[in-house]
């Protein structure tokens, strides 16, 4: 019975925190994206993301993306500065090839920070990925 399951493996899908420019605040902000390098679309994607740190938690926030093109990203969501002092969660869950996916991503407290930016590729822009 439990051999009968097939439980498949997310892969070429990210998610990352990129440090852009803001032109209505003029500042620069970390926006988190999700990419998907895939060759082919992803489609009904829904992400749930949370900040926490023992009894510190942020609101848990639902994400309906939708549809992702194949080797395209979409914005999720802005990221506080406060937040990133917090372990920032990102559960994505989406179909693709007529299965369903999910994938847990998080951000450890204090990594975002310029020190580890990287060129995010689709994005070109610095930011840091997720484990």
């Amino acid at each position: 019975m439990k051999k009968d399951i097939e439980i498949p493996i997310a892969k070429d899908v990210y998610v990352a925190l990129v440090h852009e420019w803001n032109e209505e605040f003029l500042s620069k902000d970390w926006n988190a994206y999700i990419l998907n390098d895939r060759t082919s679309p992803i489609e009904m994607v829904i992400i749930v993301s949370k900040g926490y740190n023992g009894d510190q938690k942020t609101s848990t926030m639902r994400h309906a993306i939708g549809n992702v093109a194949a080797k395209s990203y979409e914005k999720i969501e802005v990221v506080q500065e406060d937040v990133l002092q917090l372990n920032n969660e990102f559960f994505v869950t989406y179909y693709a090839d007529g299965k369903l996916y999910e994938k847990r991503f998080l951000f450890e407290k204090s990594s975002v920070v310029t020190a580890n930016l990287t060129m995010i590729p689709l994005i070109e822009k610095d930011g840091v990925f997720a484990k």
